[in-house]
């Protein structure tokens, strides 16, 4: 086969071919025997039986290896033989233990703009990269390139820069502990804190929110919090397809007793119905209805929700004096509760219901359980994170938690459910653009050299830092940069504007088909590859949501002998970089343990970390708002005041949030169906209310484009198809990253500088060909 010729421009889009729409009824029950059947499919299809086989006894097992997708946490206690994974994780293991190898043939049979032409979906299946690629200026075809010679073009580049900070570092959420901790102290050794990450675009708000109020950027609770809680919030989440295995965990607090709010935009299946498949019933069809009730509320209406539930707390607490609020703990342990009282009096209770959309008479029903409850528990993913006013969102559901005096005490507190494996794992070994003072006082401490001290880049600085010029190295460890960010064609053009491009990789993703002057890519071991070092197996450590900390060891051979683990690939581009250093990198990658012994030195919380990580299940780090402890300004769990401003919409105006499709995690995508939501077969849709498709004479399954003109620039995403949809009027939503041309780069929270995903203003129009 010779050469695929190059046909176009290198697309920074997913393609935009309609794949063919199939439509069947929402469903009401999520999990069961067709997640079974949907496993079997993707891992056996991808691997074969027997590979498929090895890997998923290990999946998530005390011995074994962590799940590459979701962060929620594995049991303390009993783990399932048969199967401690959910469908989603298999999709996961699917995807990264292929079989399917790309290897220096296939670049040279395709070219970049070739291959960039193919839907994300596409580029996905090809496979697992065999050995490091290296594209020369003025090329359209990657060529094979020896490791030694990919670290020197890089310490060159590194090294001609006028300045450090003219480097950018990326880390993604999969990346283990050893090898963030040895990735930051490279960073910082080679002299700058450009480090951003993935937090900076998802959960930053909520770290941003909770260190205020209570002093710690994590959540509170543990599993163990499920079963004794008496109600569990659940905001801006969407576990059936982000966190199936929460779905377990609920279903036990359920049948212990406890009522379960979901306030959300759309109705999901996994909220609504759960059927066990690891439980004969699930299995028969049995279910267990998790929600108790259910609030559409509108999109981005979440703080004046939250509001309104607290006003109508106070007023209870005016007729019935101690009985709802846990005033002990309000004059104990938080500030501030005086002036967010008289601040909450002065609210229009009117104006926020019509903000929200939700009914009075239903928020009445929210406060009237949460009156009686005080082990409450407050779940949130990026429905809440991803808005301009999200920081100031989260803190008002830590304000309805103080109420209750749902802080510090079994069965209550907060969770922000991360939405990647390791990306809390990676801010605790110190990847943050915003190091503190302490770490950096350790690390001069423990490896004799001064680290920078003024802030670095995140994400969206990152972008704007190339698109300007001020950044020409951008280095990115694991994940999909392109599709994950904003602003699809900025930020396109912002990493072509880069002398190199360098990006540490499983498999082949956009980001690597637009790429700088001079790009590599550079092949590492997986999660479930095994990791031997001269003939003696290595092991990594991961941190889930709840903060524990365990160990991952992959049992699977690696597809190519050309692959190299993360720590080794930054102790080798550090040995490159830094050849007069005086930290002994070697070592670190010889024997991770090394690795370890430092982190314990220089992170607090893991003292004896060989010793208690080689334990079942590993350990939990330090947490002091579980411990009813607070180390912020005031020294207590800080009340906040914040006011509501609704974003106005014109008549022909849409708020769009971007959301995952069933067959996706994150910017990987695992196939064509959305199972919950009946569709089938196509990725370019927008749900839109039945009403707001009438009222714009539109109809069920036209061909639109979306597009919107944010500070005089006009951004468009063409050809996606209308599917009526149960959800508030003038509010869309469409799936990630095929619509992420529309955020724009400089739309972002406040305080935390997280792209607004989640509410972006959009008109529709129908699309010229159709």
């Amino acid at each position: 086969m010779g050469k695929v010729e190059k046909n176009t421009v290198p697309n920074p889009e997913s393609s935009t071919q309609l794949t063919g729409l199939q439509r069947s009824n929402a469903k009401k029950v999520a999990a069961g025997v067709p997640a079974i059947l949907s496993s079997i499919r993707h891992v056996f299809g991808s691997m074969g039986i027997g590979r498929g086989v090895r890997a998923l006894h290990k999946l998530n097992q005390y011995n074994g290896f962590d799940c590459p997708g979701c962060a929620w946490p594995d049991p303390d206690d009993e783990r399932s033989r048969l199967g401690e994974y959910c469908e989603n994780g298999a999709k996961a293991i699917a995807e990264e233990a292929t079989s399917k190898k790309v290897d220096a043939l296939f670049f040279e049979q395709h070219s970049i703009s070739y291959l960039a032409a193919l839907s994300d979906f596409e580029i996905g299946k090809k496979g697992r990269i065999a050995q490091p690629m290296y594209v020369a200026p003025g090329s359209d075809y990657y060529e094979e390139i020896s490791w030694e010679n990919a670290f020197q073009k890089i310490a060159k580049h590194l090294n001609g820069l006028k300045s450090p900070n003219e480097a950018i570092f990326y880390t993604s959420g999969r990346t283990s502990n050893e090898a963030a901790f040895l990735y930051q102290l490279f960073v910082r050794a080679y002299g700058t804190n450009n480090l951003p990450d993935c937090s900076n675009m998802c959960h930053e708000s909520s770290g941003v929110a909770l260190s205020e109020t209570l002093g710690i950027g994590k959540g509170s609770v543990t599993l163990d919090d499920f079963n004794e809680s008496e109600v569990i919030l659940i905001l801006g989440q969407n576990p059936g397809t982000n966190h199936p295995r929460m779905l377990t965990a609920l279903q036990k607090a359920k049948q212990r007793g406890a009522m379960i709010i979901v306030i959300n935009p759309i109705i999901e299946a996994g909220m609504v119905r759960f059927a066990n498949p690891q439980q004969l019933t699930g299995l028969m069809g049995g279910t267990t209805k998790l929600a108790d009730l259910y609030l559409q509320v509108k999109i981005n209406g979440d703080m004046a929700l939250l509001q309104v539930l607290a006003k109508l707390l106070l007023e209870e607490e005016a007729q019935r004096p101690g009985k709802v609020l846990d005033q002990g703990f309000i004059q104990d342990k938080t500030a501030g509760f005086e002036a967010y009282k008289t601040h909450l009096n002065q609210l229009d209770s009117a104006a926020l219901v019509a903000t929200c959309g939700i009914p009075l008479d239903e928020l009445k029903k929210v406060a009237q359980i949460l009156s009686q409850k005080n082990k409450i528990i407050a779940c949130w993913a990026m429905g809440l994170t991803q808005h301009k006013n999200a920081v100031n969102t989260i803190k008002e559901v830590v304000n309805i938690l103080l109420l209750k005096g749902s802080i510090g005490k079994p069965g209550a507190g907060t969770c922000p459910v991360r939405g990647h494996s390791n990306v809390q794992g990676d801010r605790t070994m110190g990847i943050y653009e915003k190091p503190p003072k302490s770490l950096l006082d350790n690390l001069e401490k423990e490896f004799q050299f001064s680290p920078p001290r003024e802030n670095g880049y995140d994400t969206v600085a990152s972008i704007k830092a190339m698109h300007s010029g001020a950044a020409k190295v951008f280095f990115a460890m694991g994940g999909n940069f392109l599709s994950a960010t904003p602003d699809t064609y900025y930020t396109a053009k912002a990493l072509q504007k880069c002398d190199l491009t360098v990006h540490v990789a499983t498999k082949l993703n956009r980001s690597h088909l637009i790429h700088g002057k001079e790009a590599l890519i550079l092949p590492c071991l997986a999660r479930t590859d095994l990791d031997s070092i001269n003939g003696e197996p290595q092991f990594v450590t991961v941190e889930n949501s709840m903060g524990v900390v365990h160990q991952s060891k992959g049992n699977l051979a690696p597809i190519s002998e050309k692959l190299l683990s993360e720590p080794e690939i930054v102790c080798r581009l550090a040995l490159a970089t830094l050849p007069h250093n005086t930290i002994d990198w070697k070592s670190f990658y010889m024997n991770y343990d090394t690795i370890r012994y430092c982190i314990e030195k220089c992170i607090p919380g893991f003292h004896n970390y060989n010793e208690r990580v080689r334990k079942p299940g590993g350990f939990y780090l330090p947490n002091a708002a579980r411990s009813n402890q607070y180390y912020t300004h005031t020294g207590k769990a800080n009340f906040s005041i914040s006011n509501v401003v609704a974003t106005k919409l014109q008549e022909d105006e849409f708020l769009m949030m971007t959301i995952r499709s069933h067959d996706q995690f994150n910017t990987t995508i695992y196939g064509l169906n959305d199972r919950y939501r009946g569709i089938k077969n196509e990725r370019r849709i927008v749900l839109i209310n039945p009403r707001d498709i009438e009222k714009c004479g539109f109809v069920s399954g036209d061909v639109v484009d979306l597009y919107n003109s944010h500070n005089n620039s006009e951004r468009i995403a063409s050809k996606f198809i209308i599917v009526p949809y149960q959800i508030p009027e003038q509010c869309v939503a469409t799936y990630f990253p095929e619509a992420n041309v529309l955020v724009p780069i400089d739309s972002t929270a406040d305080y935390s500088n997280t792209p607004t995903s989640k509410s972006v203003v959009i008109k529709i129009r129908k699309h010229s060909d159709f």
